[in-house]
């Protein structure tokens, strides 16, 4: 079993509650067992998860937010 890899994103767009499950919902998508933790105030997202970065970050753009650099 693969260990999960911690990948923290600067996420621009999100605003409420919703914008919270439609982020996790869209990686534990990919991954239905990343623990995807969501800091509105920062616009901070913790994600852990045997997915990529890019896939991680990916997954989040589809949602339709802006994932920084």
């Amino acid at each position: 079993m693969t260990t999960p890899d911690e990948h923290v994103f600067q996420v621009k767009g999100m605003s409420c509650g919703h914008c919270v499950r439609a982020v996790t919902q869209a990686v534990q998508g990919r991954d239905p067992q990343a623990r995807v933790e969501v800091d509105l105030p920062t616009g901070r997202v913790t994600v852990q998860t045997a997915l990529s970065r890019a896939a991680a970050a990916e997954a989040i753009a589809e949602e339709g937010y802006e994932v920084a650099a």
